[in-house]
């Protein structure tokens, strides 16, 4: 580490707090102006204006962390909000990169609201990406358990990029921590780094090798309509294609078809559709398949036996759901949620669990805490009601198999949890697609899932391929009623598939590098030192890696899921290559020797289809 940069203070700045009401600035008020260290684009020193609502002094700190790279801390004696804000040139800016779900990268205006960020929404981080996919300013936070207020945008006076973050304080909490990013790298590499500073000091329990393998779910192919015969009869068919789990989704626990969640809190079987869940479960197992069991975590229907005794315990009702949201300040709903989900493990011999609707915890103003909360904070009690969890079903299962979901990402979560998928987005392989590669690129240790892949009976082979390619860089998880699919989608499903199982490390461990985020990424590749896997999505031209540099891979895949089957692929000189085409089912249509010129050479690769490129020594 270099020495600490020194601090600048200077005369208070005008504070702008959109849409407060007139008295919400207290009567103690302290500006810092803090010196980075750092130059953006523009080659001007990058400020960082400080203020404290609520206290007479900041306490700062500046560490430089790399070329471009600087780390910021800020405490106050007493009780504060501290409110950092930066601007950067908005100059060739595309797209502003968050994890939200929502994958619009416009640039908003700085008068939007911040969003909340918090252990069960979200995650402090954002990028501000310009030409060639270099972030212009990547910024996070430290905080990844209490809230935090993350805004930014475009200020229309002086056309500059204005990044906020706002967070509580108080004299012996955790500080307001900043990661600033002005190297100038790819938006990616920038993230990466983030999360490299995120996992630092946090201990991850491992990722089951089944949770980085093709899997089914039962929720859109079968919805709630599920019983151990179908179960076990797609569990075969699935074991056959490719996949390694099955994920029972609602409907486990309930006899009512009619959706919503009034029957959820009691989590006992439904004793017609599973009447010995633990030798059904036995049975899964004998096909060779794991097995994972849905659980809406934070709700308590109106149709349980739970609902009288949990009704004075909940943060608010949701009367379109038939359902509360219980509070998990509350000791006795932490231990009677533990003991429920547990028995999935203990009793009936589960690999793991998908828990579901964790970010309904959030809460923007909840309620006082009920009588006999033993934690203030709702972050707090869901903090402490995963991390108990996690180590009751460690006790039974060592490498048991947690799934969470979009929108809650936080890093916080990570140790209790062993994979992430994309939030639901059915029949929309584009959405499939930006929302697999923003969790990739934040994830951290966790394995990235897909949601889960569907598509309608009359689909093509072909449509069927270009729905598991925009998924190649993260786990599948199909869902479609595998009994009653055509030889020809059955055959795109095992070819892809296994494309998935052979290439995992690469595609799901391999440097991620997606381009144009503001086009939903057009492209995207994966590599290591052996082996690029290069996904098409649109007709751009596909860049081959320099064979001989240091690194350069001797294997080259590219999977065309656009309609164009003419791929241009640019060389930096001229080389031969094998170069094995195949189709969407995995049928070899060519095998030749391509001498390439540098340049731009045409191949022609079926839409769904998979070039592999092995290179001369």
């Amino acid at each position: 580490m270099t020495p600490e940069v020194p601090t600048v203070s200077q005369q208070p700045v005008q504070v702008w707090r959109p849409n407060a009401p007139a008295d919400a600035t207290p009567a103690t008020v302290v500006h810092r102006q803090l010196d980075t260290g750092l130059l953006h684009d523009a080659g001007t020193p990058l400020t960082v204006h400080l203020t404290g609502l609520g206290c007479d002094r900041l306490d700062t700190a500046v560490t430089r962390a790399g070329d471009g790279v600087a780390l910021i801390e800020v405490t106050a004696p007493a009780v504060a909000t501290v409110r950092a804000e930066w601007r950067i040139p908005c100059v060739g800016a595309t797209a502003y990169w968050t994890p939200d779900t929502n994958a619009s990268r416009w640039l908003p205006p700085s008068w939007v609201a911040p969003r909340t960020v918090s252990l069960a929404l979200g995650a402090p981080v954002a990028s501000l990406v310009g030409a060639d996919d270099r972030a212009l300013c990547t910024a996070a936070a430290g905080e990844t358990s209490a809230p935090v207020r993350v805004g930014a945008g475009v200020v229309e006076e002086s056309g500059e990029f204005a990044f906020t973050v706002e967070q509580d304080l108080t004299a012996d909490g955790p500080p307001l921590r900043l990661r600033l990013d002005l190297s100038g790298r790819h938006f990616a590499a920038t993230l990466r780094a983030v999360t490299d500073w995120w996992a630092e000091g946090l201990k991850h329990p491992g990722i089951a090798p089944a949770a980085r393998m093709p899997a089914y779910s039962t929720w859109y192919s079968l919805h709630q309509n599920v019983d151990a015969a179908v179960v076990e009869r797609q569990a075969e068919l699935a074991a056959a294609v490719g996949c390694e789990s099955i994920i029972v989704d609602d409907g486990w626990q309930t006899t009512d078809r009619a959706r919503g969640y009034g029957h959820c809190g009691d989590w006992e079987p439904n004793p017609a559709a599973f009447p010995d869940l633990a030798a059904h479960v036995a049975e899964v197992h004998r096909l060779g398949v794991a097995y994972l069991l849905w659980y809406a975590v934070p709700f308590i229907g109106r149709h349980n036996e739970a609902w009288d005794r949990f009704k004075g315990m909940i943060l608010r009702e949701e009367p379109h759901l038939d359902a509360a949201v219980l509070d998990p300040r509350h000791p006795d709903v932490r231990a009677y949620l533990i003991e429920k989900i547990s028995r999935a493990v203990e009793e009936w011999g589960m690999d793991g669990l998908k828990l579901d609707f964790i970010d309904r915890f959030a809460a923007a103003d909840p309620p006082p805490a009920p009588a006999g909360a033993d934690r203030t904070d709702v972050h707090e009690g869901v903090r402490r009601l995963l991390a108990d969890l996690g180590t009751r079903l460690r006790r039974t299962r060592p490498d048991v198999i947690v799934e969470h979901r979009q929108p809650y990402v936080s890093p916080g979560l990570w140790p209790n949890a062993t994979m992430i998928r994309a939030t639901d987005c059915p029949l929309s392989p584009a959405e499939n697609r930006q929302r697999t590669v923003d969790c990739r690129l934040t994830a951290g240790p966790l394995a990235v899932h897909a949601d889960m892949i569907t598509w309608h009976p009359a689909e093509t082979p072909e449509s069927v391929a270009v729905h598991l390619v925009n998924a190649l860089f993260s786990v599948p998880q199909i869902s479609v009623d595998l009994d009653a699919q055509s030889p020809g989608q059955l055959a795109a499903l095992r070819f892809w598939l296994g494309v998935f199982r052979r290439y995992a490390d690469v595609l799901q461990l391999g440097d991620l590098e997606p381009a144009r985020p503001e086009l939903g990424y057009p492209l995207v590749r994966a590599g290591d030192h052996r082996t690029m896997v290069v996904a098409r999505y649109a007709p751009l031209p596909v860049a081959l890696p320099d064979r001989r540099a240091a690194g350069g891979p001797q294997t080259v895949l590219v999977a065309n899921a656009d309609g164009d089957p003419v791929v241009l692929l640019t060389a930096a000189r001229p080389e031969q290559a094998l170069a094995r085409v195949q189709d969407c089912r995995g049928e070899i249509l060519s095998e030749t020797v391509l001498d390439l010129v540098a340049g731009a050479n045409a191949v022609t690769v079926p839409t769904g289809g998979l070039l592999t490129l092995t290179r001369e020594h």
